[in-house]
């Protein structure tokens, strides 16, 4: 997808809460319904009042956020430009990318490629956050390389060298036990965490949830269930 300049890029080395990348899962098992439900969760999330209200109430009142979409390990990822969220019209611009962004990857279940990817985003990226997370969200487990590729234990210990904390949200679509997956291969780093999805139709409730523990912490977490 094209860098394009658009209203909410950032400064270079612009101060932030936090640097999140969204590492959002388009393989085979992810139909054309399932992937807008995705991409139309993670907009609906960040149009939520509580989350952008919460944004804003961190030392720098400011978010960085990014997506990049993955299949299979050994082809092109998709992305986003990253876009800076400080107020309810940054917080627009950037749902309105995701909502409309088209899908261009599809194959496999490249996860460990895209989690490297994802961290390497954060790189010379014009921001210095607080803390960096990816979250990375998934219908299933890593399927095998058909080459020689960055697989999750490579990604992970690659996110854990650079302080980069990864978070998981299970999509419990076709593989009950994936929770228990995504918590012993997947999330790393100091209170990572997983939260789940009961299907596709559920992911816009838990991306909401997932992004309130992202930016202010378990603590926050409890008051906004409902």
């Amino acid at each position: 997808m094209a860098m394009l300049c658009l209203p909410g890029r950032a400064d270079a080395q612009q101060r932030v809460d936090l640097e999140l990348v969204l590492s959002v899962d388009a393989s085979g098992s992810v139909d054309e319904d399932e992937y807008l439900l995705q991409m139309q969760g993670i907009a609906k999330a960040f149009r939520d009042p509580v989350v952008q209200r919460i944004i804003t109430q961190g030392e720098h009142g400011a978010i960085a956020v990014a997506m990049v979409v993955w299949a299979d390990a050994l082809t092109q990822k998709s992305e986003t430009p990253w876009f800076l969220v400080s107020n309810p019209a940054e917080a627009e611009v950037f749902a309105a990318t995701v909502e409309t962004m088209p899908r261009e990857v599809v194959g496999a279940t490249g996860i460990g490629a895209g989690l490297a990817w994802s961290i390497r985003k954060m790189e010379r990226n014009g921001f210095e956050g607080t803390r960096r997370v990816v979250d990375v969200s998934g219908d299933g487990q890593e399927t095998p390389p058909r080459d020689i590729t960055v697989l999750i234990p490579q990604a992970r210990a690659m996110a854990r060298s650079r302080g980069v904390v990864v978070n998981g949200l299970a999509i419990l679509s076709d593989e009950p036990d994936l929770e228990r997956w995504y918590d012993d291969h997947v999330r790393t780093g100091r209170n990572s965490f997983v939260f789940v999805a009961d299907g596709f139709e559920d992911f816009a409730r838990a991306m909401r949830l997932k992004l309130i523990r992202e930016i202010r912490g378990f603590e926050m977490l409890a008051s906004y269930t409902q």
